[in-house]
C-alpha cells in the first residue's frame, strides 16, 4: 500500500512542476497546436498552445513507478512493465504524429495508415509478450479467455485470436480518448477518474487473489497489487496535469498523451480481467466513439440513397456538437465529466456487485 501512495505522490508532483517547466520550452520552440477549420470558431484562439503534454505525464508516471519501487525495495512484476511498455509504446505513436503537424503546420499529423502501422507494431507486441511470463501458479498476465468482470469460460480463444482481440480493445480505446481530446482537460479527467477505479479494481483483487485465497470468488489476476501502484501514478500523474490543461488550458497532451492514455485503459482491462467492464469504466470514451461512427455512417447512407449526404450531429465527436448548440466549453466538459463520473461509478458498481453475488 505505501507504493501506491509513494507512486501516485511522486508522479503529482513531478507532473505540476514538470509541466510548467515544459510549457516555458515549447512556447520558445514554438511547439503549438494547430487547429482543425470545421471545428468550433472558438478553437481558432488555441492556435499556438503548447501541445505534446503528454510526455510529461508519461514520464512522471514512469518515474513515480520505478521510484515507489526502488524506495519499497520491491521488484516490478511483469504485468507492470508491460503495462508501462504499452503506454509509453503508444505514446510514442502519438509523438511522431505530434511532431509532424508541428513541423508541417497543420492538423493532421501521421497519415491514418501509418498511425494504425504504429499502434498494430505496439499492440501486438503487447499481447504477444502479455502471453508469456507464467508466475510460479502458471498464471499469465493476460488471459486466453475473453473477460467481463472475470474470465468467461466458455469465451476460449486461440493465441492468435486472443492477440487480435486485444489489438482491437487497444485501438478501440486508445482513438476514443483520442476523440474525447478535444476541450480543455476533458480526456484528462475522464482518464483520472478510470485510473482512479482500476487503483481500487486492482487493490481488492489483490485483497482477494486466488495466490492468497482459496475461494471460489478469488481473482486470477497474476500482479494486481502492482498493477494498483502503475493505476496510482497515473491517476497522480494527470491530476498534476490537469492543473495546467484545464480550461483555459495552458498545454495540451496532443495525440502523445491520448493514444498513450487509451493504451493503458485497454491494458487495463485485460491484464485485469475486465475487458468488456472497460466499456462501462470508459463508457463517455464508447459514447464519443459511437458519435463519430453514427455521423459518418448516417452521412455515407444518405448520401448513396439521396445523393446529398446528412447529419445526425451538426459536428462530431459529440462535445463539440454541443459547442456548436452555443453550450461554454467549460459547460461541456464539466456535463461531459458527470457522464464519465456516473459510468466509473457503475462499472465499480457491477464489480462489487458481481463480488457479493458470488
Amino acid at each position: 500500500m505505501i507504493s501506491i501512495l509513494l507512486a501516485g505522490a511522486i508522479s503529482m508532483v513531478l507532473t505540476l512542476l514538470g509541466t510548467r517547466w515544459a510549457i516555458s520550452i515549447l512556447k520558445r520552440r514554438g511547439y503549438g497546436q494547430e487547429i482543425r477549420d470545421d471545428g468550433p470558431t472558438s478553437h481558432h484562439t488555441k492556435r499556438g498552445t503548447p501541445t505534446m503534454g503528454g510526455t510529461v505525464f508519461i514520464t512522471a508516471t514512469i518515474i513515480g513507478y520505478f521510484a515507489a519501487k526502488i524506495l519499497t525495495q520491491r521488484p516490478p512484476s511483469a504485468s507492470a512493465v508491460l503495462l508501462l511498455f504499452l503506454f509509453a509504446g503508444m505514446g510514442a505513436v502519438g509523438f511522431l504524429d505530434d511532431f509532424i503537424k508541428i513541423v508541417r503546420q497543420r492538423s493532421l499529423g501521421l497519415r491514418s495508415k501509418a498511425k494504425l502501422a504504429g499502434q498494430t507494431i505496439v499492440a501486438v507486441a503487447f499481447a504477444v509478450l502479455a502471453l508469456q511470463f507464467p508466475d510460479e501458479r502458471g498464471q499469465r498476465p493476460a488471459s486466453p479467455f475473453i473477460s467481463f468482470i472475470r474470465d468467461i469460460e466458455w469465451l476460449h480463444l486461440v493465441p492468435v485470436l486472443v492477440v487480435v482481440w486485444i489489438l482491437l480493445l487497444l485501438a478501440g480505446m486508445s482513438n476514443g480518448v483520442n476523440l474525447a481530446d478535444g476541450l480543455d482537460g476533458l480526456a484528462t479527467g475522464a482518464s483520472m477518474m478510470v485510473f482512479g477505479a482500476y487503483t481500487l479494481i486492482c487493490v481488492w483483487q489483490s485483497n482477494q487473489s486466488c495466490k492468497t485465497m482459496a475461494e471460489a470468488r478469488c481473482y486470477e489476476v497474476r500482479d494486481p497489487l502492482d498493477l494498483a501502484v502503475v493505476a496510482a501514478a497515473l491517476t497522480g500523474a494527470l491530476f498534476g496535469f490537469l492543473w495546467w490543461n484545464a480550461s483555459p488550458a495552458k498545454i495540451f497532451m496532443g495525440d502523445t498523451g491520448s493514444l498513450s492514455l487509451g493504451g493503458a485503459v485497454a491494458g487495463f482491462a485485460v491484464l485485469t480481467r475486465t475487458e468488456l467492464l472497460v466499456l462501462v469504466l470508459g463508457g463517455l470514451f464508447v459514447i464519443i466513439t459511437a458519435s463519430v461512427i453514427l455521423q459518418v455512417s448516417y452521412f455515407k447512407l444518405t448520401k448513396r440513397l439521396y445523393g446529398v449526404g446528412r447529419r445526425i450531429f451538426r459536428i462530431a465527436p459529440l462535445q463539440h456538437h454541443f459547442e456548436m448548440l452555443g453550450w461554454e466549453q467549460v459547460n461541456v466538459v464539466i456535463r461531459f465529466w458527470i457522464i464519465s463520473g456516473l459510468c466509473v461509478a457503475m462499472g465499480l458498481g457491477l464489480f462489487y456487485a458481481e463480488w457479493v453475488a458470488g
